[in-house]
């Protein structure tokens, strides 16, 4: 009867829809089976549970390991900005006007007839207070003090944060209300060092992607009118999901001088001379764990990339009786030692509460890398099962090398997960000619790669009609000129276009 059950729950726990039936279900029940997230009390927000923030501090110690050697130092700013910061720098406040959300009032009383607790109207504030949707204004707000001089620069800041922009439409991890993030603001004494410091960030972004997620992105350049709000340029990476739909997975924005001159932020030149301070912005948010997600895994859950997967190896005992368990026991603590001297995080499951069959499905949707089972007959012959998430390939291997058998496996499967996605994006990316080609091609999915007359009206046309949009104007590639798929007229090069999320 316990069998029977323990087969059943784990069916039930591995019941996901399948991606190939409705990918945007497979997805959401991924993610809440897998113990990522799920929904809270709150509209548009989402509580990230232990499993999936684990996930996220492993990506936010080697992004912050990497923005550290790179020069950055974190900081903290102000989660609620006075509402006149917002509406110095023009283009910023219209890009983000519509999803601020604002304190108006700092008390609460008991209400007179004992229904509850309402706002006290004697308590409103004299100037309203916004949530943070992204902090330039009040971090530039806050420069103006530190900058005097040329010596005082470059000034290279990050903060770890939570930013909040009213969305109506969410979906955990790829669009809520409230999400965390990273966001750098850095200040320059010229021009050529803020467009450097925009550029260098684009690249940490774009290996991290690569190095730790496998997720294999397209670096490139928004155009126009998809630039962040105040911004003179926008760098991307792009990244493809499954489905066939983009993901934007990191931005780094060349600022100018537009934040320096809206709070008036100036230096003195080695010259002598006053000069605004040149800045750039980037950021990347608790989306990259929807791009994880999407890039990877498979109908039967989770695949993690073993950089980032917060358990890499889990050890499972199949045993008869308590003796053979101690036995077991004793063997595999060995094992642990060994594979954590080598730096490799282990869990050893001996719970007695749950079958081992149950504890296989669970931590394969959990995506952990590599599964260790040891029964009676293996302690007997010194030997353990060895699988792998990624292609479920099982071996027997000997127990007197495994520590460094599993650590070259990690390595592999790193490498594998990306070789599979890249693979993926290259079926999934084409090129086309004409605007008809174009229109039968995207419904299909994917990247697609075409001319563009570099105007925002053929470019609204395009998303108009086809809900496809200009996802950025690629670093490297083919830059052949050529003539618009749209309007015929001369184009500098290929851009990239898709629908997305």
């Amino acid at each position: 009867m316990a069998q029977n059950l323990s087969v059943k729950m784990a069916k039930e726990l591995k019941d996901l829809t399948k991606r190939s039936e409705n990918y945007s279900q497979w997805y959401n029940d991924l993610v809440v089976k897998a113990d990522l997230a799920e929904q809270s009390a709150v509209r548009g927000c989402m509580v990230i549970k232990p499993y999936g923030y684990a996930i996220w501090e492993k990506m936010q110690q080697e992004l912050d390991r990497m923005f550290k050697e790179t020069g950055h130092v974190n900081a903290y700013f102000p989660l609620l900005i006075p509402k006149s910061f917002l509406s110095k720098e023009a283009e910023h406040v219209e890009g983000f006007a519509k999803e601020c959300a604002v304190v108006t009032h700092y008390r609460l009383k008991n209400a007179e007839d004992g229904s509850g607790v309402v706002v006290d109207p004697a308590a409103k504030l004299e100037e309203e207070l916004i949530i943070r949707p992204t902090s330039e204004t009040i971090i530039w707000n806050t420069y103006r003090n530190w900058i005097q001089s040329y010596r005082d620069l470059p000034i290279l800041c990050n903060q770890w944060a939570n930013v909040f922009r009213w969305e109506m439409r969410t979906r955990m991890f790829l669009r809520t209300a409230e999400f965390l993030w990273q966001e750098g603001h850095t200040a320059h004494a010229t021009k050529e060092e803020a467009e450097e410091e925009a550029l260098k960030m684009l690249h940490v972004y774009g290996d991290f992607a690569e190095n730790f997620m496998a997720v294999p992105v397209v670096k490139g350049i928004k155009t126009a009118n998809e630039r962040f709000a105040g911004a003179l340029e926008t760098y991307t990476i792009e990244a493809m999901m499954q489905d066939g739909k983009a993901l934007q997975s990191g931005t780094s924005h060349f600022l100018g001088q537009n934040f320096a001159k809206a709070f008036d932020v100036q230096f003195i030149t080695k010259e002598n001379k006053q000069e605004y301070v040149w800045a750039t912005s980037w950021g990347v948010s608790t989306r990259l764990m929807g791009a994880l997600i999407m890039t990877h895994s498979d109908d039967n859950g989770l695949v993690l990339p073993p950089k980032l997967a917060p358990i890499q190896v889990v050890i499972v005992p199949i045993y008869k009786g308590e003796e053979q368990l101690q036995a077991i026991n004793e063997k595999v603590d060995g094992i642990v030692k060994k594979l954590k001297a080598l730096g490799i995080s282990v869990k050893y499951d001996n719970a007695d509460n749950k079958r081992p069959g149950f504890k296989f499905a669970e931590y394969e949707l959990k995506g952990v890398p590599v599964r260790l089972v040891m029964g009676g007959r293996d302690l007997e012959s010194n030997t353990i099962e060895v699988t792998r998430r990624d292609t479920f390939e099982k071996q027997t291997r000997s127990c007197d090398d495994i520590d460094t058998f599993v650590k070259q496996l990690l390595d592999d499967m790193q490498q594998t997960i990306l070789q599979k996605a890249l693979d993926l994006r290259t079926s999934l990316t084409c090129t086309v000619e004409t605007y008809d080609e174009f229109k039968e091609k995207i419904e299909e999915g994917g990247f697609i790669l075409a001319h563009w007359d570099g105007t925002s009206e053929t470019e609204e046309k395009i998303k108009e009609e086809t809900k496809a949009t200009i996802r950025c104007i690629p670093l490297e590639g083919d830059k052949t000129p050529g003539v618009c798929m749209v309007t015929g007229k001369p184009s500098a090069q290929r851009v990239l276009f898709a629908r997305s999320y």
